[in-house]
C-alpha cells in the first residue's frame, strides 16, 4: 500500500498557510499572496445565504448546518462564529454529509446541507437514498448555481436542476435576487414535509434592498413582475434583471413582454404557466441550468395540457452542453446566450416564428 500526504498549495507558502483561499482567484500580488479585493456594491449571494441562516438559528434552536470543507465558500462561517456547536464541516466527503444531515432530519432537527452545486453531484446517490425516498426535510443550500467565473468550468452548477426536480417529493427553488434569497431561506427553514432545495448564484448579488428577514413563501407559487400582451419570459432564477431589460428593450419598438419569476421548478407553478400561454404568442423560459432542466419542466407540463395546439411558441435559453469546452470564464459567460441583448434577440426570432414546436435542443 501506498499511502500519499498531500500538502495544499505545496511550494507557495501563501496558499500553504490559507485554509480556504487559493481555489479560485481573482489578480493577485505574487510576492505577498494578496488578492485584489472588490470596490464594494453589493453583498454576495454567499454571504446573504449565511447571513440570514445565522439569524434563522438565532430564533430556532432546531437548524443546524453540514459543510464539506468549505464553511468560507458556503458562508456557514457566519453561523459557526455565533452558534459553533451546531455547524458541522464534514471535510471532502458530501456522501457523508448528506447522510448525515439525513440523519439529523430523522431526529426532529432541522439541517441544512450547504454544498457547491458541482459538488452535491458526489453525493446524488445519498440524496436518492437517504433523503428523497425517506421524504426527510433536509435543506439543501445550493451555491454556485450556474456559471461561475474564476472558479472554472468544471465547478459550474449546470445539473441540479435536473438532477434534484425529477426526485420524489423534492421542492427546487431558485433565487432571483439576494433578497429573494433571504425569503428561500426562510421557507426552507420553514419547510418540514420533505426535502426542499434552493439554488443561487456565485458572485455579488444585484443591489437590492434588503428585508429585516425572510418571509416564507408559499410553495410552488411564481410571480408576474411586468405585464405586456404579445410574448412572455418566464425567468428562474439568477437573471431576471437580464429578461426586464430585454423587455424594456423592445418598448420602442412596440412589442409587449410579460416577465414571471417562476421561483418553483417543482412544483411548477401551472396556473401561471397556463396564463402566460392563453395571453401570448410566445414563451422564452431563461435559465442557468443544462438542457434537460426548467425549460423541459415547462416542455413537459405544456406538452401534458395540450398547450402547443394553441399554436404556441417556445424557446429555451439555457447553457450548452459546449460550455464546459470554454477556456476562459469571459468566453464561458459570452457562450451561454443569458445577456439581455441574447434575450431580447430570442423573442423578435419568436414573434417572427411559425406557430410551431420548436426542438427543446435549439440554444443560441
Amino acid at each position: 500500500m501506498i499511502h500519499f500526504c498531500t500538502v495544499k498549495g505545496k511550494g507557495y507558502a501563501p496558499a500553504e498557510t490559507s485554509a480556504d483561499k487559493y481555489h479560485g482567484v481573482a489578480k493577485f500580488d505574487v510576492g505577498t499572496g494578496t488578492q485584489a479585493k472588490s470596490s464594494g456594491g453589493a453583498p454576495s449571494y454567499t454571504s446573504v445565504f449565511g447571513a440570514a441562516l445565522a439569524d434563522e438559528a438565532a430564533r430556532d434552536d432546531r437548524v443546524v448546518a453540514i459543510t464539506a470543507a468549505m464553511p468560507g465558500g458556503t458562508g456557514l462561517d457566519a453561523m459557526a462564529e455565533r452558534f459553533p456547536a451546531r455547524v458541522f464541516d464534514v471535510g471532502i466527503a458530501e456522501q457523508h454529509g448528506v447522510t448525515f444531515a439525513a440523519g439529523m432530519a430523522a431526529s426532529g432537527l432541522r439541517p441544512f446541507c450547504a454544498i457547491c452545486s458541482t459538488f452535491l453531484q458526489r453525493a446524488y446517490d445519498q440524496v436518492v437514498h437517504d433523503v428523497a425516498l425517506q421524504r426527510l426535510p433536509v435543506r439543501c443550500a445550493i451555491d454556485r448555481a450556474g456559471l461561475v467565473g474564476a472558479d472554472g468550468a468544471t465547478h459550474a452548477g449546470a445539473f441540479d436542476i435536473g438532477y434534484l426536480a425529477n426526485l420524489p417529493g423534492f421542492t427546487v427553488m431558485a433565487a432571483a435576487d439576494e433578497a429573494d434569497l433571504m425569503h428561500m431561506v426562510a421557507t426552507a427553514a420553514a419547510h418540514d414535509d420533505g426535502p426542499i432545495a434552493f439554488r443561487y448564484p456565485r458572485g455579488a448579488g444585484r443591489g437590492v434592498a434588503l428585508p429585516t428577514r425572510g418571509v416564507a413563501l408559499p410553495i410552488g407559487k411564481g410571480r408576474v413582475i411586468r405585464e405586456g400582451e404579445d410574448v412572455a419570459v418566464l425567468s428562474f432564477g439568477g437573471h431576471l434583471a437580464e429578461c426586464l431589460a430585454a423587455a424594456d428593450a423592445f418598448g420602442d419598438e412596440g412589442i409587449s413582454a410579460t416577465v414571471a419569476d417562476a421561483r418553483f421548478a417543482k412544483p411548477l407553478d401551472a396556473d401561471l404557466l397556463m396564463q402566460l400561454v392563453t395571453h401570448h404568442r410566445a414563451l422564452i423560459t431563461v435559465e442557468q441550468g443544462a438542457m434537460g432542466g426548467f425549460g423541459a419542466i415547462v416542455m413537459h407540463e405544456l406538452a401534458r395540457r395540450r398547450a402547443f395546439d394553441k399554436g404556441l411558441v417556445l424557446r429555451t435559453i439555457c447553457l450548452p452542453d459546449r460550455f464546459i469546452e470554454q477556456a476562459s470564464p469571459a468566453e464561458m459567460y459570452a457562450d451561454a446566450g443569458m445577456s439581455a441583448g441574447d434575450i431580447a434577440a430570442t423573442i423578435k426570432d419568436a414573434l417572427t416564428a411559425r406557430a410551431e414546436v420548436v426542438p427543446l435542443r435549439q440554444i443560441l
